[in-house]
């Protein structure tokens, strides 16, 4: 038995090999041995948690959860976990050991910086305990803040409960602009499939965060951004251009920002100039719009 065709297993949490499925979608799978989960809370730790499309550190990286996000635990087994997203809902496995059944109290504070370093103690000099990114969720801890040379340094809980000191510029607003102007702050990232932080990072990674950046939730993959997007016939800025299994961000009507595997960063393109270019252009599928 196979699962119902209109389900996209990007999109709903289901595996016919291991007859897991999640309880919503009783009813909607054929067969009568599977076993329906039910979801618990779940975190990343301190580190950012690779997504796999199977149990298995050879396997394919699928996605990434960011430090202290939420993810859905749905099963167990052998040292991995089976989630979901919270921001997304994107399912994958991860190693077991990176998820949390718990997170800190308190007010949260969300990372705006591209990268980040928490410190044991509030100097520059002072060992590194963990990698943050944009996106990446911790607890402010009690106690003031701490000026040092100038700076001004957050005590914070990591997502684990460990103290850790942030310096306060990391927490600021996104400064203005657009979602271009924001893609553009990752220009030389290095490119990673199924990466989702200035750490590394894919197409759909880079449009993603970009547009999350001002409040707009969007899909983990090229395809399924393209669906959510009004499509155009004219690109302007903000746009998003759409290839098979590619995506980029337009700067204007030909200029886009995208991280791509020819060049394994995150570069600008102009359409139609230079073999790249050129290939881009003839490639492209259309111009999708947020419109909400």
């Amino acid at each position: 038995m196979t699962a119902a065709p209109t389900l996209d297993p990007r999109l709903h949490a289901y595996d016919p090999e291991r007859r897991l499925a999640e309880a919503s979608l009783e009813g909607q799978v054929e067969g009568e041995d599977w076993r329906w989960l039910t979801a618990k809370a779940g975190w990343a730790g301190n580190a950012r948690l690779s997504l796999r499309a199977a149990p298995d550190e050879g396997a394919e990286q699928v996605s990434e959860a960011l430090p202290g996000e939420a993810v859905s635990v749905l099963w167990r087994e052998a040292g991995w976990a089976w989630v979901k997203t919270g921001h997304d809902r994107y399912p994958g496995w991860v190693r077991a050991a990176g998820v949390l059944n718990g997170f800190p109290t308190g007010e949260t504070l969300t990372v705006t910086a591209l990268r980040a370093h928490a410190y044991a103690r509030p100097k520059v000099s002072a060992p590194l305990v963990a990698e943050l990114c944009f996106g990446a969720v911790v607890v402010q801890d009690s106690g003031e803040s701490v000026t040092e040379g100038g700076r001004v340094w957050r005590p914070v809980l990591l997502p684990d409960g460990a103290a850790a000191w942030v310096q306060a510029v990391c927490f600021l607003p996104v400064a203005g602009g657009d979602v271009a102007d924001f893609a553009l702050r990752f220009l030389e990232v290095p490119y990673v499939w199924g990466g989702r932080s200035a750490w590394g990072l894919d197409c759909s990674g880079l449009s993603q965060l970009a547009y999350a950046a001002f409040g707009r939730a969007m899909a983990r993959d090229a395809d399924l951004q393209q669906v959510e997007l009004t499509a155009v016939a004219e690109p302007i800025r903000g746009d998003l251009a759409f290839f098979p299994g590619h995506v980029g961000i337009m700067l204007d009507e030909r200029r886009m920002v995208h991280a791509n595997a020819t060049h394994m960063r995150v570069t600008v393109e102009t359409f139609g100039e230079g073999d790249y270019g050129t290939r881009l252009a003839a490639s492209c599928k259309g111009f999708g719009r947020w419109t909400v």
